[in-house]
């Protein structure tokens, strides 16, 4: 995937919210954007990183990107 075809990139923080949280409010953020558009996820809860990446496996939306630094979740998500 090359940066022409992503649309944009909204950011959600998600710090401090623990299991399920930030997953529920990754669910909503993204029934308030367009297909294609991209939200970042920031969270600091270690379970959001398997949450996240079995949330994107069910609901059918692209992973783009997830890593761990210092203790921070960043994580890309396009809505399919």
């Amino acid at each position: 995937m090359n940066n022409k075809s992503l649309k944009s990139i909204k950011t959600f923080d998600f710090k401090g919210l623990k299991c399920p949280l930030p997953v529920l409010k990754t669910k909503r953020a993204l029934k308030d954007i367009e297909k294609g558009e991209i939200i970042e996820i920031l969270a600091d809860d270690p379970a959001a990183n398997i949450d996240l990446k079995h949330f994107c496996e069910v609901s059918g939306n692209a992973l783009i990107k997830i890593s761990n630094e210092e203790n921070n979740i960043y994580c890309l998500i396009q809505k399919t």
